[in-house]
């Protein structure tokens, strides 16, 4: 379990991390497990029978699973128990969006209504509010849709141009405009609407879907997905009542922004189930597809792409679950302020997003490429996993933008003084921490050359990429690194093989590339000292003994390819 020591967003750029301080899969408790077998179950017991028919937007069977997904409990994760929920810790909630993942179309569609659709409601509603929405959300009896996205702003959401005017008597808003791209918008009961006010004041309103002048478009035609609904959402003189404003007038921000971080990180978790998925029906493939007489997990490049497969998996969980632990100690040492609790955790947020939605991609692409042919034809699973898995790098605010977010947050940080570089403590895997630290040194180098040259505004976004990409690097390799330490702890070197094969080998390769990024940029500065700095410790990495990748590899794969599983 986690020590008391609150965990603030951001610093683990500057501050040392003990095994103590980080959640792990392997923490799971009986409850946890619970959680993730009833999902699961869920899943394959109703939703993949249907699955063909909510593919055909037959949107009766999804209506009636997420009612008798309120039935179990698992509408109502973040939802108080005074308003109909369970109130779960996050890593419950978690767990269940990353299992939930396995209904595929189903999954965004409940993802809409547990995510983005509710939880505006659920965290920044008042008491009438609650009261009014979240017992019928947790089951099932309203479903919530989020619209903040419009044809001319995406990522640019302040740039709206919906507007809501406050009637002469001064008890309803009147909103006109369009909303673009709203999942769940052709069932969906009310909308969490973001308008300005008088043209200039951002602020989120609750729209009933029976209010007049309401109107939904007909259903997007997607590349994937296409069992979830996706539709515009347009306002035209749609009187509001200024009870449903959510939030402040003009405080629209501080919901729009906090929900998409609390998204980001269920939309990794997802994706991360996704993931799973993708390696298991590839493993199962390449068992039984026979080739020059012999089965494809005998031949070595297969081999490597299933190692490789299960290597970004498994640092990519070893993520998700220290952040979903990082936001259950924050929740609970919070002073009562959840924009703040949120906000503090928004670079992790992003940095899962990134990681667990570009691994997805690396996954599902390699999982075709196993399935050869088959894997173009639209009868085999992995073809539809490919095409819904493209959308996930673009949800929730781009790759683009999230590292933008990333490097901007943490320059913003780190030039407030907030840095506290310390001595690393003894580790159970000597050479990695070793690296680990050097890595953080050399982010800290990337950042001030960045600050000496003034881009921290975004004007020059390939640096403040490089930066993020270095940040999220450094989670991802301490993430993994601590989990596989706490692993020993517990069971010794011995048991724990897999672990630190999948952790050296990650960490060998993943400095080659940051090391390389940081020449590129070096070389664009014309920074001596940056050069050289990078070169030095190329050599130096280069000279240390180095990980044996191939026989690792192999080692990890015969692992996966003997379960038929993931495993981590």
């Amino acid at each position: 379990m986690l020590n008391t020591k609150k965990y603030k967003g951001g610093r683990f750029v500057y501050e040392n991390s003990s095994i103590d301080d980080v959640f792990t899969p392997e923490d799971f408790t009986d409850e946890h497990h619970m959680i993730a077998e009833m999902t699961e179950k869920f899943v394959i017991k109703e939703v993949l029978p249907v699955l063909g028919k909510i593919e055909a937007q037959q949107f009766d069977e999804t209506i009636r699973l997420l009612k008798k997904a309120g039935e179990l409990g698992l509408l109502g994760a973040d939802i108080p128990e005074q308003y109909g929920g369970l109130d779960l810790d996050k890593v419950s909630s978690c767990i269940i969006s990353e299992k939930i993942a396995l209904g595929r179309s189903f999954a965004v569609t409940f993802s809409g209504q547990v995510g983005i659709g509710s939880l505006p409601i659920a965290f920044f509603g008042t008491k009438e509010q609650k009261e009014a929405y979240l017992p019928y959300v947790a089951a099932g009896e309203k479903i919530g849709a989020y619209a903040l996205t419009e044809p001319t702003s995406g990522t640019d959401a302040l740039a709206a141009k919906t507007l809501a005017r406050l009637s002469e008597c001064g008890r309803y808003y009147m909103l006109n405009g369009e909303k673009q791209w709203i999942t769940n918008s052709a069932f969906a009961d009310f909308f969490i609407v973001f308008a300005k006010v008088d043209g200039q004041r951002f602020t989120a309103f609750i729209v009933d879907r029976d209010s007049k002048g309401v109107l939904i478009g007909p259903e997007e035609k997607k590349m994937g997905l296409k069992g979830s609904s996706t539709c515009s959402l347009i306002l035209d003189d749609v009187k509001v009542p200024t009870g449903h404003v959510l939030g402040e007038v003009g405080k629209g921000h501080v919901i729009a922004f906090n929900i998409l971080n609390i998204g980001r990180h269920k939309l990794a978790a997802m994706a991360l189930g996704m993931a799973k998925r993708a390696l298991e029906l590839s493993v199962k493939y390449a068992k039984e597809r026979k080739q020059f007489g012999r089965s494809l997990t005998e031949f070595g490049l297969i081999q490597a792409k299933i190692a490789d497969m299960a290597i970004k998996t498994y640092v990519n969980e070893s993520m998700i679950y220290r952040t979903a632990g990082a936001l259950e100690q924050g929740w609970k040492a919070g002073s009562g302020d959840i924009a703040q609790t949120i906000a503090d955790y928004a670079v992790e947020c992003s940095i899962n997003k990134v990681f667990s939605t570009e691994t997805l991609d690396f996954v599902v692409d390699e999982a075709v490429q196993i399935h050869g042919g088959y894997g173009y034809m639209a009868e085999y699973e992995v073809e539809t996993l490919y095409r819904d898995a493209r959308i996930y790098r673009i949800f929730e605010g781009t790759n683009e933008i999230n590292r933008m977010v990333i490097a901007s947050t943490l320059l913003r940080k780190y030039s407030s003084g907030e840095v506290n570089s310390e001595e690393e403590q003894a580790r159970a895997l000597v050479n990695e921490a070793k690296r680990l630290s050097r890595i953080k040194s050399l982010f800290w180098k990337v950042a001030d050359a960045i600050r000496q040259r003034n881009a921290e505004s975004g004007a020059e976004q390939e640096l403040l990429a490089c930066l993020a990409d270095m940040a999220i690097q450094i989670y991802a390799i301490e993430s993994a690194l601590l989990r596989t330490e706490k692993a020993i702890a517990r069971n010794g070197m011995a048991v724990e093989k897999q672990k630190i094969n999948c952790t050296q080998v990650y960490m060998q390769e993943a400095t080659q590339q940051l090391i390389g990024q940081l020449l590129n940029v070096a070389a664009y500065l014309h920074d001596e000292q940056l050069s050289k700095m990078g070169a030095q410790n190329l050599e130096e990495w280069v000279c240390a003994p180095l990980v044996d990748v191939i026989t690792a590899k192999r080692r990890i794969a015969e692992t996966v390819i003997r379960s038929e599983t993931y495993t981590g």
